[in-house]
């Protein structure tokens, strides 16, 4: 593998110096490939072909009078699109604020309000015409780019509005680059609030490019490495380990074209890396069981065996586990099972980088089986974003990882997980209070996470602070742990416990379509009538499923009661975040009256 041309901080103090040694280094090489739905094929652009678009840019970016400091924002899918706005931004002194392209009108007006937002690049109509619902009109953006084009009978009444291929009409120029500053503003990150209003984290050049560099310490990257970005690039672990790490190491990196086309862009691009959440694996988990159930039992046997086989063969690896004849096993059943599994995820991936949530140890230990090197680690948007990760030759999958080079944890009042590093924020936009929340006088981070160390150095996450149910008989319940086991069960799609000051715990799920029709067979009774996930029977069938995936957690913590919905909670309806968590306090006042009158009935 080639890895001689690594970046490391000191020879780019800065996000637009970074992309100007990469194309001084290699500017021949392919830097990106992108799906063009107008010729059915996928597209390269070298460095070089990037500098001359990032040029371009630019001299659109000046011809609107922005200065150095002001703040614009994107809210393109992952695209080359995505990557030159904000080189361009970068080297102008300009701040990027990234949106996510399915974000709220309202959160997107307010975003842009709290930043004194500028200008705004979207992908086309569909994000225009959201926008044009924000009832304040976005009065600070002065200009608002389709990358997609606008035809007459679109009747755009915004004159603020213009097309990507008007914007760039006639223009050239000089990549410019700004190669002092690291340590000023680059871009404001609004995390995803699960209450209240999101804050904006303030990350400076130094912030990303060393956590970039850290990471690219933890595993070898080289420039024959591909990566598949798909997880959203306003999300920072994707900006970071799927942007500006490629950059930093010279690796090429491929655009999914959506998340339901990702399989096939799997197997059309075989990336060595991916980045990504729990999520992606737990769908694919769901899909190798449900694909399962319908096998033989000799199947289900053979794929068992694969998997316990293999999974003795990571522990031996791992020098946790001595040598078994059953390993002798391993070529057969890898040529029989675990191969036809990793051809799916395009047959060459090498490591596959799992954040953002906790992953549960029976999703990771079927695909570290089956010889996907699973590395799950953990940050937050605040640390730029990665703290800790597992290294492939050191790799505990229960834990989070060891901290990366230069980057200090410790615990804290109450087991909370601390850091500090050259990659915690600058503070939050215009909230000192906040800020001071936040970071310590010593420069100590604060996540609210709980967590523990071993005596090898990985840490666990063993908890959140602000999530803790306390149950009116004093008993302390951690939700999401309970959450992640039940959403382990197909049937629910998602799953959030309740019961604070309560004398026994509930459930509010939203049921799988297609599981609860088959469900609904076994019991006799109509799916497609809503009024019987209410009924008694219907409600201690699902508990009973529900059961089998917290049995192992104390009694106090079981649950006793559940309300089901077939209408899955939506960033749209204000009860998930742009990165799909959560808003507890929305959802319980959605079903504030159910919940309610359960607790009136009590237990059944």
């Amino acid at each position: 593998m080639t890895t001689s041309g690594k970046i490391t901080p000191q020879e780019a103090p800065t996000i637009s110096a970074l992309f100007r040694e990469r194309l001084r280094r290699t500017p021949d090489a392919v830097a990106y490939l992108q799906y063009d739905n107008g010729t059915k094929s996928w597209q390269q652009t070298t460095w070089r072909e990037m500098a001359v678009e990032i040029g371009r840019w630019q001299a659109a970016l000046r011809k609107e009078g922005l200065q150095p400091g002001d703040r614009v924002g994107v809210m393109l899918r992952n695209s080359r699109e995505w990557v030159v706005f904000d080189q361009a931004a970068a080297g102008l002194g300009l701040i990027t604020v990234p949106l996510y392209t399915d974000d709220r009108p309202d959160n997107v007006a307010w975003i842009a309000a709290n930043s004194g937002m500028k200008l705004l690049v979207v992908d086309g109509r569909r994000q225009w015409r959201r926008l044009a619902q924000a009832s304040d009109g976005l009065p600070s953006i002065q200009r608002i780019v389709s990358i997609g084009s606008i035809d007459p009978e679109d009747e755009p009444e915004d004159p603020r509005l213009e097309s990507l291929a008007d914007w760039l009409f006639g223009l050239s120029g000089e990549l410019v680059t700004r190669t002092e500053g690291g340590d000023e503003l680059a871009t404001i990150v609004y995390t995803s609030g699960t209450t209240g209003r999101p804050k904006g984290v303030m990350l400076s050049h130094t912030n990303i490019i060393y956590n970039a560099w850290a990471s690219s310490e933890c595993a070898e990257v080289g420039e024959d490495d591909v990566f598949l970005s798909f997880l959203p690039l306003s999300h920072m672990l994707e900006r970071t380990g799927g942007y500006m790490l490629p950059m930093l190491t010279g690796a090429r990196v491929a655009f999914a074209r959506s998340v339901a086309q990702l399989g096939e862009d799997l197997q059309t691009i075989r990336p060595t890396v991916l980045v990504s959440v729990p999520r992606i694996y737990e769908r694919v988990h769901g899909r190798i069981r449900d694909g399962l159930a319908k096998q033989p039992p000799i199947k289900r046997r053979l794929f068992n065996l694969a998997v316990s086989v293999g999974w003795h063969r990571f522990e031996h690896g791992q020098g946790r586990a001595g040598w078994h004849p059953k390993l002798l096993l391993w070529p057969l059943l890898d040529r029989l099972v675990a191969s036809k599994i990793r051809e799916r995820l395009g047959g060459r991936m090498r490591f596959a980088v799992c954040g953002g949530a906790p992953l549960t140890p029976e999703v990771a230990r079927v695909f570290l089986g089956l010889g996907v090197n699973v590395l799950q680690g953990y940050g937050l948007t605040e640390a730029s974003p990665v703290i800790t990760v597992n290294r492939p030759d050191d790799n505990v999958p229960e834990s989070i990882g060891l901290p990366l080079p230069g980057v200090e944890v410790r615990l804290g009042d109450n087991d909370e997980l601390l850091t500090r590093s050259p990659s915690v924020m600058l503070g939050y936009w215009e909230n000192e209070e906040a800020t001071r929340e936040a970071i310590d006088a010593d420069g100590w981070l604060h996540s609210g996470d709980q967590a523990r160390v071993d005596e090898g150095g990985h840490w666990y996450i063993t908890g959140r602070i602000k999530e803790i149910i306390v149950l009116s008989n004093g008993e302390k319940v951690p939700p999401a742990d309970m959450e992640m086991a039940i959403a382990m069960d197909p049937l629910f799609e998602q799953v959030m416990i309740i019961g604070e000051g309560r004398p026994f715990l509930s459930a509010l799920a939203v049921l799988n379509p297609e599981q609860w029709q088959a469900l609904a067979a076994e019991l006799g009774v109509a799916a497609d009538d809503p009024a019987v996930l209410g009924e008694r029977a219907v409600e201690k069938a699902l508990l009973a499923r529900l059961g089998e995936q917290i049995r192992d957690f104390p009694g106090y913590a079981q649950v006793r009661r559940l309300i089901a919905t077939l209408d899955p909670w939506t960033i749209d309806d204000g009860l998930l975040t742009p990165t799909m968590k959560m808003k507890r306090a929305r959802i319980l006042e959605r079903f504030g009256d159910r919940i309610e009158a359960l607790y009136r009935e009590g237990r059944r």
